[in-house]
Parts: C-alpha cells; sequence; structure tokens
C-alpha cells in the first residue's frame, strides 16, 4: 500500500515499438487498466474511455477534480458518428485539415460514452493523435482512448516517459515510451455545439490557423483569466490552477526587452527564472531555464513544461517568467504560463530605452544632451558601476570573493590594489568583467522601474559586452574618425596627441561599434550647434521609427 491508501502496481515501461509491444498495451486498455501513452503534444494517462469503472481510475491515479471532463482519442474521423450525435459538416472539415494533430472537438456525445467519461456533461471532446504508438495501440484494442496528460493533477504536464514516469509510478499499469513530445502542450479545444465556435482551450493547434477554415472563431474568457469557482468547465484546463511547480509563479507580460527589465529589477537573490534564450545572460547567478528565443513559439511551446517541472527539483523561493505575445502557440504557451501562475501577471512598463556606446571623443554627449531636452532619465553605466561600489554589498562580496580584500580603508575601492591584480592578467581581468557585468543591469533595471521615466537612455562604453544592449530597445553606436576624436580628447583632456591617439588606438575599432548596434549616429559636425541640430533629427527618426514597428 501507498502513503494514499491505494493498491500499489508495478508499472511496466515499454522501451520499444514492437507488434508484441502495442498488443500488451491494447491488452491493459481492453481489460479496464490504465496506460501511459505518448501523444505529439504531451503523455496522456489512457484507459477505455467506455468503460466508467476505468475512467474513474484516471480520476483517482491523477488526484483530478470530477467535473474536470476527458478527452477520448480515435484513429480516425469515421469514428466521431461512433460516439458523437448530430456532428457537424465543419467538425469533418477540421478532421480534413488538422487530423491527426493537435485538436480535440466538443460535440454532443451519445449514450454509449459514459459521464463519468464526460464529467456529467452531455458533451464529449474527441481528437485524433498524432503518433504512430497511440494510434496502433487505439487499432489494436478497438476502442477509443479517454486520456487527459499524465501528471498529478495540477502538476505540470509531462513531455517525455520520464516525467510521467515521476508522477505515475506505482499507480497505473503500463507506460510506453514514444520519445519526446514535438509540440509540447496540450491540444486546442474548440466547442462545435455553439455559434460561432468557441475557442475553450489555446494549444497546439493555433486560432489563426482554426479561422483560416472557419472563419470567425469566438475565444472563451476561460483562456486569458480564471474562471469562477463556481463554473463548470466545458473542457479540460479550463477552470483549475494547472501546471504549476512547487515555488509561486510570477508571469510578466509585455515585450521581451521590457519584460526582461522587470525581471531584473524585481528578482530576489535566490529566485528562479524562465526566459527568452536572449536574456538568460542577464541572470547569470540565478536558476535559469530557457523558453527558447523570444520569436521561436514552437520552440517555446516544447521547453515550456519542462521548465515549470525543472524548478521541482530546486530550492528557489519563486519563479519569474517572461511571457510570450499572443501570435500563434504565444496563445497557448502565455496560457500554461498564466495558469501555472495562478494567473498572478505583471505588465512591463511601456519606457523606450536606448542604449548609446561608442569610444572615447566620438561626441556621446551631444546625443545624451539632446535626450535630456527631450525629458530623458540619462544612466551613465561607469558612474552607476562606481556608486556600487561603496553600497552595493553582493557586489562588494563578490570581488572580495574572487580578489581578496580590494577596498580601502574609508570603504572605497582601492583601484591601485585591484589594478595590479587584473591588468596584464587576461583572466583576472575576464573574471572582474564578469563579476561587474552580473550587477550592472540589475542595478541598472532597478533605477529605471523606481524612476517611471518614459525615456531613457544608457550610456556605456561596454553595452554590448556586458548584456545591456539586450534590454535596450534600441542602441545606437555614436561614431567620428579618429583625427576628430584626437582633437576633442586632447581639447578636452588637456593631454599630448600622441597619448591620445593611443587611447583611441586602444580601444574597440568603430567598425566593431557600428557592426553590433542597431543605428549609427556619425558625430563629425564642424561645430556643437550643428552637431546638436543633426542629434535632435536623428532622435526624431529613431524615435518614430520604434512607434511604426
Amino acid at each position: 500500500m501507498n502513503t494514499k491508501g491505494s493498491i500499489f502496481v508495478n508499472t511496466i515501461l515499454f522501451t520499444e515499438n514492437t507488434k508484441e509491444n502495442i498488443e500488451k498495451a491494447a491488452e491493459i486498455i481492453r481489460r479496464g487498466g490504465l496506460l501511459g501513452i505518448p501523444t505529439e503534444t504531451v503523455y496522456g494517462l489512457g484507459a477505455n474511455a467506455l468503460n466508467a469503472d476505468a475512467c474513474r481510475r484516471i480520476y483517482e491515479a491523477k488526484g483530478r477534480p470530477q467535473d474536470n471532463p476527458l478527452i477520448i482519442h480515435v484513429p480516425d474521423a469515421s469514428w466521431l458518428s461512433r460516439y458523437c450525435e448530430k456532428v457537424p459538416e465543419s467538425a469533418y472539415r477540421l478532421a480534413e485539415a488538422f487530423w491527426p494533430g493537435p485538436l480535440t472537438m466538443i460535440l454532443p456525445k451519445r449514450g454509449i460514452v459514459p459521464y463519468r467519461t464526460t464529467g456529467g456533461l452531455e458533451t464529449v471532446g474527441v481528437r485524433c493523435p498524432n503518433h504512430p504508438v497511440t494510434l496502433a495501440v487505439i487499432a489494436a484494442a478497438d476502442v477509443p482512448i479517454a486520456a487527459p496528460s499524465g501528471n498529478t493533477s495540477g502538476r505540470p504536464s509531462p513531455t517525455s516517459a520520464a516525467d510521467m514516469l515521476e508522477d505515475m509510478d506505482g499507480k497505473i499499469d503500463g507506460i510506453f515510451d514514444g520519445g519526446p513530445c514535438g509540440v509540447g502542450v496540450e491540444s486546442t479545444i474548440i466547442d462545435l455545439t455553439c455559434q460561432p465556435p468557441r475557442l475553450l482551450r489555446a494549444g497546439g493547434l493555433p486560432l489563426e490557423e482554426l479561422r483560416a477554415v472557419l472563419g470567425e472563431v469566438a475565444v472563451d474568457k476561460a483562456v486569458t483569466q480564471q474562471m469562477a469557482a463556481g463554473e463548470r468547465p466545458r473542457a479540460p484546463g479550463m477552470k483549475y490552477r494547472h501546471y504549476a511547480p512547487k515555488a509561486p509563479v510570477t508571469v510578466v507580460t509585455g515585450s521581451p526587452r521590457a519584460s526582461a527589465r522587470r525581471l531584473l529589477a524585481a528578482l530576489g537573490a535566490r529566485d528562479g527564472v524562465i526566459c527568452f534564450d536572449e536574456f538568460a545572460p542577464l541572470f547569470a547567478g540565478h536558476i535559469v531555464h530557457r523558453l527558447g528565443a523570444s520569436g521561436d513559439k514552437l520552440a517555446q511551446s516544447q521547453h515550456v513544461f519542462d521548465a515549470l517541472r525543472t524548478f521541482d527539483a530546486t530550492d528557489v523561493p519563486a519563479i519569474w517568467a517572461q511571457c510570450p505575445d499572443s501570435a500563434g502557440l504565444g496563445l497557448a504557451v502565455g496560457n500554461r504560463l498564466k495558469k501555472a501562475a495562478g494567473f498572478h501577471t505583471e505588465e512591463a512598463d511601456g519606457a523606450f530605452v536606448l542604449g548609446i556606446t561608442g569610444g572615447t571623443g566620438a561626441g556621446k554627449t551631444t546625443l545624451l544632451h539632446a535626450l535630456e531636452r527631450r525629458g530623458a532619465l540619462v544612466l551613465d553605466c561607469d558612474a552607476v558601476y562606481h556608486e556600487m561600489l561603496r553600497t552595493d554589498a553582493p557586489l562588494r562580496a563578490d570581488l572580495t570573493a574572487a580578489f581578496g580584500d580590494v577596498f580601502a580603508p574609508d570603504g572605497g575601492l582601492d583601484r591601485q590594489k585591484l589594478g595590479n591584480i587584473v591588468f596584464g592578467d587576461a583572466g583576472a581581468l575576464a573574471q572582474l568583467d564578469a563579476i561587474i557585468f552580473r550587477h550592472l543591469p540589475r542595478a541598472l533595471a532597478r533605477r529605471m522601474e523606481e524612476s517611471g521615466a518614459r525615456l531613457i537612455a544608457l550610456d556605456a562604453i561596454k553595452l554590448v559586452e556586458s548584456g545591456l544592449g539586450a534590454i535596450c530597445d534600441v542602441t545606437v553606436a555614436v561614431t567620428a574618425p579618429e583625427e576628430v576624436r584626437v582633437r576633442r580628447i586632447m581639447t578636452r583632456d588637456g593631454i599630448s596627441e600622441d597619448y591620445a591617439r593611443a587611447r583611441v588606438r586602444a580601444q574597440r575599432s568603430e567598425e566593431a561599434f557600428r557592426a553590433d548596434c542597431d543605428a549609427v549616429f556619425e558625430n563629425n559636425y564642424p561645430t556643437p550647434a550643428q552637431a546638436a541640430f543633426a542629434a535632435e533629427e536623428f532622435l526624431d527618426t529613431i524615435i518614430k521609427k520604434s512607434k511604426e514597428e
């Protein structure tokens, strides 16, 4: 007996797609047992959909609420009329377009389908999974298979046999390992018993593709917000908190760059992060799970449950997640993240952030002054770093751990002592940069958020190397010819031409700055007034373009 008092079952793991194993798996279904089945979406917990007692065992094994209906899986559209009444022509059009595939249709049920399977509803969800193993098992069993996701109710859905075994070992008769799931989120559910048809759950088939076949498709409010306690779900995944790891989740919506800034500002020291690939370096020192690139919705759908499940093996006190926009599979990914969070979401601010970089003497100040005249918050990254050296305890602790006691008696940094350690030692200098780049973006993000400014500029000579470029909406390289830069430095700093030229040549090339940035401001104007006028025109163009995009 296990701790819950149910009978312990020796769970068989089928690892090879052989005729013998297909028949053994089908026999489990025929005799009323429970079988983990692979699909293109997630792994399901399968039973004979026509056997009320077998379906009752699904609810018991998952700890699933009794009013949460099951989906039945069939091998093709010819089975629709066996288990559904008044099948509309639109169902066959959808089946022709998307079956086998990640689409479930809600239709009036026939009496042969038990109320236990449908959660007491007069309707039933039907789909044809796109996986050879499960299609073969259905054919061999010659009965439809009822199968919700194969996880303990409330936990992230499994996308591998190993995930399902983690939750169901000892509770069910077998699991058929069909490899990793190709889609990674559950099927899309559409209700065909109403007009216009209604999307009840966003899933592996995008809403846009349904509309291409059906025309108008309404979207149920449960897709974007929590159902009320007294409401009855018409399909799985509508009502109950789902996909949730042990630690509380906060989902941040908004543009990828804006949500990354919000995460940087909000993260606690030990919090976990779910983020798009390009922002992962910003969260060094945290446990991070990458969703995929911000523009790759398929990768996000494949990784979202792994991301949520991964954190259960850690001791993170909270999880912060970036959320994709709602286009394509983003609607499903966002829905899963928000359900994992119990719809605890935050909207990132809509500030416009410019990253300004360039070598010494290039004329960055001209552009920064133009931004200040527009009311922008200008953050000098070097100045912020030097302030942090006195006030930021985590930064000071990391520097001490890496380089020993490099702080003077008055609390300030002993620059000469640190310089003697890192300069001339490429490894030590890289270590110093890594420490700075780990702490500086967070400090800047907090300052940006606390300011409430809508237009912000970051002045950073190492904008790209630090990772700060990733949180800027536009990055700008300010450039000027070497001779112009040399003259400016000589005038500004009162140094010799040789020394000024050496400083210019010690920095990155103009070509490197250009290549790394979205836009270039060529500051080679003969007078300050002309440069200031050009800076205003440049900013007008940049800001207008960003609004159009």
